[in-house]
């Protein structure tokens, strides 16, 4: 893998086990629980973090808008563990993909269902903020709620 691969790799997972840190320190109790009315509860924000990865997978592989909507309605995740195991699985499945691609295929230009045209690098580093993006929103609704987590979000 090339080296730009492996540094955005690198803080992509980062994104990953700080998540998977703050799972591990959220009482189950507070999962249904909606810290901003009309937002996202714990458990609905940390299944969607944890398809990102397959998601944007999916759209940089120019899924149609029907193909995103079935694949969200067949991974709608319920417990800690499957949220757990599918953030893992999904990073591990994009590294595996990006691993396989050419210098040219990096390249090339992939069009959304909506319209957006980036390459494959791009579309990576947009699943990077994306991640840290809903990292943010989940840290920032833990502090609206006044719960104490110890997570290094960055190196």
């Amino acid at each position: 893998m090339n080296k730009y691969l492996s540094s955005v790799f690198h803080q992509i997972k980062i994104a990953v086990d700080s998540v998977i840190e703050i799972i591990n320190q959220l009482p189950e109790t507070d999962l249904k629980s909606k810290p901003i009315n009309d937002k996202r509860s714990y458990i609905e924000l940390l299944s969607h973090i944890s398809l990102i990865c397959k998601a944007d997978l999916l759209i940089l592989n120019e899924a149609s808008q029907k193909e995103m909507q079935g694949y969200y309605e067949r991974n709608t995740l319920r417990t800690i563990e499957e949220i757990k195991k599918n953030l893992t699985m999904n990073y591990n499945e994009l590294v595996e993909e990006f691993s396989n691609y050419s210098e040219e295929e990096l390249f090339e230009y992939k069009e959304s269902y909506w319209g957006v045209r980036y390459t494959r690098f791009e579309w990576l580093l947009e699943i990077l903020s994306h991640l840290y993006h809903h990292r943010s929103q989940l840290h920032s609704y833990i502090s609206i709620d006044f719960k104490e987590i110890k997570v290094q979000l960055f190196e």
